[in-house]
């Protein structure tokens, strides 16, 4: 076992990045991600870990980091690897159905987005898995303040058009939404477009 001291970084920039601990075998043991870089790696190299981080730094031999420009990068990032390096040290994802996915009801001719933990089911177009369902959750309210997308369940909509429903459900055809798909597979000019209007 090595002591942390030994591979402790001189240098950590304080920025948001996914950082990666390495054993003797140079396998990759666990992936985290931070707001912060420093602030979150030196906590690594303190006292009072837990038992398991303990076990873990004891263990590794290097730490090295990739920066990136957000947080909402670096969550996305951290997955990636996960699901690359099955590290020992992290929470494995080896059933995504328990993790949220953002899905759009596109063969409808006012398509729903919703987020869901449920099975795939024909007729929805999904996105994800995701680690973080906050940041998920912030996505989608960014989405509907960018898109008028119908959010509201198949029953209110209808309670809408026949004037029961208070308020309208917001919503857009088909047609109008398809061209707009590629935002969700991790198209960078649209995510600034996004994160632009959302200023």
């Amino acid at each position: 076992m090595a002591e942390p001291s030994s591979y402790r970084p001189k240098e950590i920039p304080e920025e948001p990045g996914v950082y990666r601990f390495y054993n003797g075998s140079d396998k990759v043991i666990y992936v985290g991600k931070a707001k912060n870089l420093k602030n979150r790696l030196t906590t690594y190299f303190g006292s009072n870990l837990a038992q398991k981080t303990y076990r873990m730094v004891h263990e590794a031999v290097r730490v090295d980091w990739t920066i990136v420009g957000t947080e909402l990068e670096a969550l996305a990032l951290e997955f990636s690897w996960i699901k690359q390096y099955h590290p020992t040290y992290n929470v494995q994802f080896k059933d995504d159905k328990s993790y949220p996915y953002l899905a759009i009801s596109m063969a409808d001719d006012f398509p729903r987005i919703f987020i869901t933990r449920k099975e795939k089911r024909p007729g929805l177009k999904y996105f994800g898995p995701y680690t973080n369902a906050w940041a998920l959750r912030n996505t989608y309210e960014v989405l509907l303040k960018v898109f008028p997308v119908r959010s509201c369940s198949a029953g209110n909509f209808q309670q809408y058009f026949i004037g029961i429903a208070k308020r309208p459900c917001i919503c857009v055809g088909t047609e109008v939404l398809k061209p707009w798909a590629f935002l969700f597979s991790g198209n960078e000019d649209a995510w600034k477009f996004i994160r632009h209007r959302n200023r």
